[in-house]
């Protein structure tokens, strides 16, 4: 028998079995953060199996992202010989966040020198230390939940915080109006409750005046209900009081969230059966810690809804300045385009922003079937650069109702960005008085003829679109850049110039237009950023895939195209043109009174073989009679201009002094009056028999015959009618009297037509009218 004090045989057990039997995880790390050892207890908390982490590094412990800053610093904090202490935020392998309370030592070797890391950890509040770990863990919790403003990733950051470490069950009840509704139901170990019992996330909830939630909305203060089994209370239905029964729910605090004293909803967390905990009742120190929690819930909530609403009215500001949802049904053409703001920037440091930003698009209906296509982009984001957007677009569609070239037109919004300037008093700075500059604005302005599949257009330093022709993607190809709208300052010299090209689209080629946001800072995995030629590269791999499908799957691919979130706001459209040529009749008249019934003929022939119903076609012919009598009237009845010329007339007799003694006037002659004469000798080139009248006297000149060509095209819902003639004056619509015998043709056309006008031509002017094709 060994004396009293001797250790018996089976006392002395290795460090191993010692450590295993502790209520603490015990994790040992190397010099380099690699885990050497970890005891039973480390798996438990960590939620790991077996020594997978073994010559891991310690973030392998499930450390959330936002602590591997703070894991750093404990590293090189401790291999200085220091001691530190703080509270981790932890992801098991199931999901589930659990708070640690960590101590990290050195650990030395006999000689003295630190060879690694010795953390002893524990899940946070579940010690006798509880008011000392309290605001460390108030402080984590708040960190975390401010990582985010959008409404529905805060509650679910609130729901992983809170279930399954302190509670097995999680309610946020949220107000919409008078109304409380579910927002979030979360439970532990993935459980769910069955329908028709608890409210489910999207219900309205009512509480009953004798309910603990109902009595903490009323209290203004947290509720502690520390003995379900002790107390009754009443329930919003039979059902739900018949579940928690049967789930065994033992404790209940209900806090209100309360901001700025006004009630945004109430929080309730239960412990149940679903979860084996050594305590399954909230005492005091609960109450007032999650209290405590419900007030920071409440801030990060009141600050994602608000958040929300801004970015809600952002949104739908910049969407009622842009096109609607679906594109407009054009001839000739096939139409798909996207939008897609940005996700909020909290994570790049930008702030709380709502990314809407500058990026515009648009479709222009314009004379005779034809279209304007606009992309561009407003340097900038948010409500300032979406109100330049707004003003942009509807200048441009004011400008190309001129239906002037691209680069006119270009030149024209170039001037009217220039403008968008004001004085503003610099808010910190010496300097009293700046000028805010002009926006930078690219953008690309095309025009397109389904008839004569002719694509005009002029660019304004912006990217190039893709061209997919025969399923082979290429780019279209740009003489010139061009200038940014605006980059010229007010008081700066020289002129910006915008070339104006054109080409032929075959049938059924395909142009991809986008902004920079498709291709600008995307992330890589490694946290780098693919350049902006990679990112073509990407897309335009992405939309040779689908280069033979629908304008809709091309639009969907090059958004798909380049991986990570977008850093700006994206928009693409995809038009294609058709494989079938559009029905056009065209014709060249003299510009004599006669040819009125010939281009009526002509249009009743085509209207008929068009199959137009006859009301329709006379209505039409009507309208052509009277644009072309309008243009044989004024067009050919151009005035010319009268020619005098002076003709010296030789001095008298010099008088006395010398001078003569009398100067008479110049003899003026009228040249229509006197005849060709004259105009032969002023014309080096001489003179053509044929150009002349032979029966006049002096052989005056005869005018050119002039004259007029007229087109008509017909489109799948509208038929349209252009008369070409040389005359560069624009027609319109005067005021005719009740005798006069003309002056109603124009306002005739004007009534009945759907549209009507007229643009200028390179050698003239074209009037046109529009008429819809009811079955």
């Amino acid at each position: 028998m060994k004396r009293w004090g001797e250790a018996s045989f089976e006392a002395h057990l290795p460090p191993e079995t010692v450590l295993n039997q502790m209520e603490m995880a015990v994790i040992v790390c190397d010099r380099f953060s690699n885990v050497i050892y970890g005891n039973a207890f480390a798996r438990q908390l960590f939620g790991f199996g077996g020594d997978e982490i073994i010559g891991h590094s310690v973030l392998s412990l499930g450390i959330a992202e936002e602590d591997h800053e703070q894991a750093t610093e404990l590293a090189k904090h401790v291999l200085k010989g220091g001691v530190w202490e703080g509270t981790f935020c932890n992801l098991r392998a199931d999901g589930t966040t659990v708070y640690t309370r960590a101590h990290a030592v050195p650990l030395r070797h006999p000689s003295g020198a630190v060879d690694g890391v010795v953390i002893f950890a524990r899940e946070a509040l579940r010690s006798n230390q509880r008011d000392q770990e309290r605001y460390g863990l108030l402080e984590r919790i708040g960190e975390r939940l401010a990582g985010s403003l959008e409404l529905e990733a805060t509650l679910r950051r609130v729901a992983d915080t809170l279930v399954p470490q302190f509670a097995d069950h999680c309610f946020i009840d949220l107000y919409s109006g008078d109304r409380l509704y579910r927002r979030v139901s979360r439970h532990a170990g993935n459980w769910e409750p069955p329908p028709g019992t608890w409210a489910e996330v999207g219900e309205p909830v009512s509480y009953p005046p004798g309910h603990f939630s109902a009595k903490a909305m009323a209290r203004r203060d947290a509720v502690l209900v520390e003995d379900m089994v002790q107390h009754r209370f009443s329930a919003p239905s039979e059902s739900s009081l018949r579940l928690g029964e049967s789930m065994g729910v033992t404790s209940v605090i209900s806090a209100p969230l309360l901001v700025r004293g006004e009630m945004l909803g109430v929080m309730s967390l239960a412990l149940s059966n679903l979860s084996k905990r050594p305590d399954p009742h909230y005492d005091g120190f609960d109450r007032d810690l999650l209290g405590a929690i419900a007030s920071r819930v409440a801030l990060a909530v009141d600050n994602a809804m608000l958040f929300e609403e801004e970015r809600e009215t952002a949104l739908a500001f910049q969407k009622h300045l842009l096109p609607g949802d679906r594109p407009p049904h054009l001839d000739g053409l096939q139409i798909a385009w996207r939008y897609e703001p940005a996700r909020p920037l909290e994570a790049h440091g930008h702030g709380i922003q709502t990314q809407v930003g500058g990026d515009w698009y648009d479709v222009i209906p314009l004379s005779a079937g034809r279209v304007g296509l606009v992309i561009g982009d407003v340097e900038g984001r948010g409500a300032r650069a979406a109100a330049v957007m707004g003003q942009l677009r509807a200048a441009l569609r004011a400008f190309a109702q001129d239906d002037k070239p691209p680069a006119d037109i270009l030149r024209k919004l170039d001037e009217w960005v220039r403008t968008m300037t004001r004085p503003e008093r610099m808010r910190s700075g010496w300097n009293s008085d700046d000028l805010v500059r002009p926006p930078l604005v690219s953008c690309t302005y095309f025009v397109y003829d389904a008839w004569s599949r002719v694509l005009e257009f002029a660019n304004a330093g912006h990217d190039p679109p893709l061209l997919i022709v025969d399923g082979e993607v290429g780019e279209l190809d740009f003489e010139s850049e061009g200038a940014m709208l605006g980059v010229r300052a007010p008081g700066m010299g020289g002129e910006i110039l915008f070339n104006e090209e054109q080409t032929e689209l075959k049938p059924g080629a395909t142009l991809v237009l986008y902004t920079d946001g498709l291709i600008d800072r995307r992330p890589k995995d490694d946290g780098e950023y693919y350049t902006r030629e990679e990112s073509r590269e990407l897309v335009r791999a992405a939309v040779q895939r689908v280069a033979r499908g629908g304008v809709e799957a091309i639009a969907n691919a090059a958004y798909d195209a380049v991986p990570g979130d977008i850093d700006d706001d994206v928009a693409i459209v995809v038009i294609r043109t058709a494989g079938d040529e559009l029905a056009v009749e065209e014709r060249t008249f003299p510009a004599e009174p006669i040819m009125v019934s010939e281009a009526r003929r002509m249009a009743a022939d085509a209207f008929a073989s068009w199959g137009m119903l006859d009301e329709q076609a006379e209505l039409a012919c009507l309208l052509v009679s009277e644009v072309v009598t309008n243009v044989v009237l004024h067009a050919t009845a151009t005035p010319q201009p009268r020619r005098e010329t002076v003709v010296p007339v030789p001095a008298g007799p010099p008088g006395r002094g010398g001078e003569p003694l009398s100067a008479p006037p110049p003899v003026q002659f009228n040249t229509a009056q006197v005849g060709g004469a004259f105009d032969a000798a002023l014309d080096p080139g001489g003179f053509d028999e044929d150009d002349w009248n032979l029966g006049a006297d002096l052989g005056r000149r005869e005018p050119p015959t002039k004259e007029f060509r007229l087109r008509l095209r017909r489109g799948a819902d509208a038929i349209w009618v252009e008369v070409f003639d040389s005359d560069m004056r624009l027609p319109r619509i005067r005021s005719a009297g009740e005798t006069d015998e003309g002056g109603r043709g124009l306002y005739l056309v004007d009534q009945l037509a759907t549209r009507w006008g007229a643009r200028p031509t390179s050698d003239g002017k074209a009037v046109w009218f529009e008429l819809p094709l009811t079955p």
